[in-house]
């Protein structure tokens, strides 16, 4: 995120009792009545959310029409770790729409989980589509494009169908327009909102109507979190570990939370540091009331010299 002014260390690099380095950024943490209840940086500028965009990208599958329910629908809205459940799971979102894994537009790649890629390299194996962590969203959005008879090939364009109606719930649940259009890793449309407008975003989802569209994807997520992300995975850890809890990362060090009682957190590394995450989201989560020992091993970051831990990377706030 290009900015004009210098945003504030959200995490200090502390190593063998000095500072090496901090990770800049900004985030925001809503009150449970949605007002911002604490700011850092500049939360309010438009970033690229990411995959944290896939829980409006999954409301945008069911109002395509496709009935996606359960574990489905949580898959819908990931960003999985290529478990083997997590692959079969996408082959049958695909076979019950009449279609293969050859559909998938999705970039070949291994397993975003290291230790499913490690399994996957020492058996021979090596990267396919239905690997990358996007491939559940895309048998989504195929499935419910075969559904309505919408072009196949084409269903990454940003005026295809399916992505009008990722759009108009993005911009629905954030309260924002996208401030600018691009394209995300896996190739489908990308749009720039607020840290506050995701935040407010994901809120709605979990306070939602019983039955919407929106609150469907939020209990699908919420009910089988090992979908969302996999046995090995962070936001799994916290939606089982506190009730309610709705938590999706984005590449580039994006992560929004909104609770049960309708506080909601959003943040992004400027960097993209991945290691600052951790440490960052347990503070986060913290200062808005979370108390479960879950957050110790979320925000667990150490830093390692000679084979043993001479310090970590420290939320600075």
């Amino acid at each position: 995120m290009s900015q004009s002014v210098v945003l504030p260390a959200l995490a200090d690099v502390i190593r063998s009792g000095f500072t090496e380095g901090s990770h800049r950024g900004s985030l925001v943490l809503l009150a449970p009545d949605g007002s911002v209840e604490f700011a850092l940086g500049a939360p309010d500028a438009p970033v690229f959310p990411r995959s944290a965009a896939k829980p409006f990208q999954a409301v945008a599958t069911l109002r395509a029409g496709l009935p996606l329910r359960g574990a489905q629908l949580a898959l819908a809205a990931s960003s999985h770790s290529a478990e083997s459940f997590h692959q079969d799971e996408v082959r049958r979102i695909l076979a019950d729409a009449g279609l293969t894994e050859a559909a998938l537009r999705t970039p070949a790649d291994l397993p975003l989980d290291t230790v499913e890629a490690e399994r996957l390299l020492r058996g021979g194996g090596g990267r396919a589509p239905i690997l990358m962590d996007c491939s559940g969203k895309h048998a989504g959005w195929l499935a419910a494009s075969a559904a309505n008879g919408w072009d196949l090939e084409g269903y990454l364009a940003v005026d295809h169908p399916v992505q009008l109606l990722a759009r108009e719930a993005l911009e629905e649940f954030t309260g924002e327009d996208a401030a600018h259009v691009g394209t995300d890793g896996c190739g489908a449309p990308l749009l720039a909102v607020s840290l506050t407008g995701l935040a407010r975003g994901f809120r709605a989802l979990v306070v939602a109507e019983e039955g919407s569209v929106g609150r469907q994807v939020a209990d699908a997520m919420r009910a089988h979190p090992e979908y969302v992300a996999g046995t090995r995975r962070a936001d799994t850890w916290l939606m089982r570990a506190v009730p309610g809890s709705l938590s999706k990362m984005g590449a580039e060090a994006v992560q929004v939370v909104a609770l049960a009682d309708g506080r909601a957190l959003a943040f992004k590394i400027d960097d993209g540091a991945e290691r600052a995450r951790g440490p960052v989201l347990a503070a986060a989560l913290r200062r808005a009331g979370v108390t479960d020992p879950v957050l110790d091993r979320i925000g667990a970051e150490p830093l390692h010299g000679g084979g043993q831990v001479v310090g970590e990377v420290r939320a600075a706030f």
